[in-house]
This record gives structure tokens, C-alpha cells and sequence, in this order.
């Protein structure tokens, strides 16, 4: 089914990422963690489909986005870059595999932490972030996506990483298999992983090389 919602409010929150404000059709739900196919509702761009996920909550009477633009002139993110509050755009119904199972470890590489954000944001509201931990990897400073919430919800359990920038109080390093030992003590619990196919298919074979079980695992198919 489709849906046309009309843009209330688009804004860039950090150099490449915008965040959409739009229409919540009525009886409209997700699960925290899931996407859908949007487009943008002009003849050219109707057949291009792109998933973005949720990233605000169901109480909401809006939706919310945050996604990354990239350059290609002729990309879908590059027009939404350009697309304001009066627009229009196409959603489908809700997908995805990346929901909350249990406690565990959340590792995000870049915009990767987007599915997390509305999983992070329901378990806040409910007081249920206790033995939740996040270890965000962004090439520098400038890449990070809601940091100061993100830190005010996690506190001691945000571990932000810049692999391009040395930074006071971030690590500037990778997350490879010494950094998951060092930081890590229970591979038995769940391990939430989203960002690109490389980083997220390294991670997914030194946990479970570590000990982690593959059901543990939670991630995009």
C-alpha cells in the first residue's frame, strides 16, 4: 500500500545528513528499527524507491527520517537534499529485521546508526536502557548523527570512534578484533550490527569467531 504524506520540515543536522519531519497517515505503526520505501512524489522520481528507517516513535503524531546525502547529481538522496517542507513523498508499509531482542551491544558505522535511533529513543521513554551499549564508528567529528542525545541517553555506554580525526575524548582507532576484546566481556548476549556490507560482514565473523552465536545476532537481511 502506499501512502502520501506532504514534508512539514527537512533540515540538515550535520554536514550530509537531513532529517525529515512528514505526515503520519492515520493507523499508521512500525516496529523501532524498521524502514520503508520512500520516493519523492514527482513523475521522474516515482519508480525510485530508497529504505529509510524510522527514526522517531509511534506516539509521535509525525514521522521522522534522518538520512545521508550523497553527491550523485542524479541519486535519490542527492534530490531529497534539495527536497523542503511542502513537498511530497511515497511510503510503502513498514519492513525490516532489525528490531530489539534483549540487552546487549549495538555497533553502528556511520549513518548505520539510524535504525538504532527510535530502538534507543523507546527504550529511554520505558527506562529500559540499563545494559544497553553503543560503539559508534564515524571517520570524523563531523559525521556524527544526534550525538549529544545519544550521550544523554547512554551515557557511559556511547563509545564513539573516528578513524579519520584525532578528537579529545573519542577513540581513533577501528573495531576490529583486539577492540572487541578489550571493550567486550560477554559474547553470549545480543549484538545489533548496521552499516556498510563490509564492516558489518567483518564484525559479524570476528564475534562470532569471539563466541557469539549466530541467533545472537541482529542484523539487516
Amino acid at each position: 500500500m502506499e501512502f502520501v504524506v506532504k514534508v512539514l520540515e527537512a533540515q540538515f543536522i550535520n554536514h550530509d545528513v537531513k532529517r525529515f519531519i512528514v505526515e503520519k497517515p492515520a493507523g499508521y505503526t512500525f516496529i523501532p528499527g524498521q524502514a520503508t520505501d520512500v520516493c519523492i512524489n514527482l513523475p521522474q522520481w516515482r519508480d525510485k524507491l530508497r529504505p529509510f528507517t524510522f527514526t522517531g516513535l509511534n506516539k509521535w503524531e509525525y514521522l521522522e527520517f534522518m538520512l545521508k546525502v550523497y553527491p550523485n547529481p542524479e541519486g535519490v538522496t542527492h534530490q531529497l537534499g534539495k527536497t523542503n517542507a511542502g513537498a511530497e513523498l511515497v511510503l510503502h508499509e513498514p519492513f525490516g529485521a532489525i528490531q530489539y531482542k534483549g540487552k546487549g551491544v549495538f555497533i553502528a558505522g556511520g549513518a548505520g546508526v539510524t535504525p538504532f535511533i527510535a530502538i534507543f529513543r523507546e527504550l529511554y521513554r520505558n527506562k529500559q536502557l540499563n545494559g544497553v551499549k553503543l560503539i559508534n564508528s564515524n571517520k570524523t567529528a563531523a559525521d556524527l548523527i544526534i550525538a549529544e542525545e545519544l550521550q544523554m541517553m547512554l551515557r557511559e555506554n556511547f563509545i564513539n570512534i573516528l578513524t579519520r580525526d584525532h578528537v579529545m575524548g573519542f577513540l581513533d582507532r577501528r573495531i576490529n578484533r583486539d577492540f572487541l576484546i578489550e571493550h567486550i566481556t560477554d559474547f553470549s548476549q545480543y549484538f545489533y550490527l548496521c552499516g556498510p556490507d563490509k564492516f558489518v560482514t567483518d564484525l559479524k565473523t570476528i564475534l562470532l569467531d569471539l563466541g557469539a552465536d549466530i541467533e545472537s545476532l541482529v542484523i539487516e537481511q
